[in-house]
């Protein structure tokens, strides 16, 4: 998992560093600096991370191209698509 990876499947579970780092129970600078691209933290560290992130859905993708998604079931709710939007929703 690269930084942008771990930012990503953040904003899109809508977890801060902070959320992240209290599910691992490690500290918030840890993620932060990961992030950021700053210091070398132990792989079992970046694996726990990723492992709590995929946990809540996260679905990492290597090559050809780096990217993270979330599985349909991982229970975030998106609201109403807009093929499914009807007066009935507006109650």
């Amino acid at each position: 998992m690269s930084p942008a990876q771990s930012r990503a499947a953040r904003g899109l579970l809508g977890w801060s560093e902070a959320d992240l780092a209290a599910k691992v129970g490690l500290d918030e600078r840890l993620v932060r600096d990961f992030e950021g691209g700053y210091g070398d933290p132990p792989s079992g560290q970046i694996e726990a991370l990723r492992s709590a992130l995929c946990a809540a859905g996260a679905v990492f993708t290597a090559a050809p191209n780096q990217g993270v998604h979330l599985t349909e079931a991982s229970g975030v709710d998106e609201g109403t698509r807009l093929g499914a939007l009807t007066t009935e929703n507006d109650r």
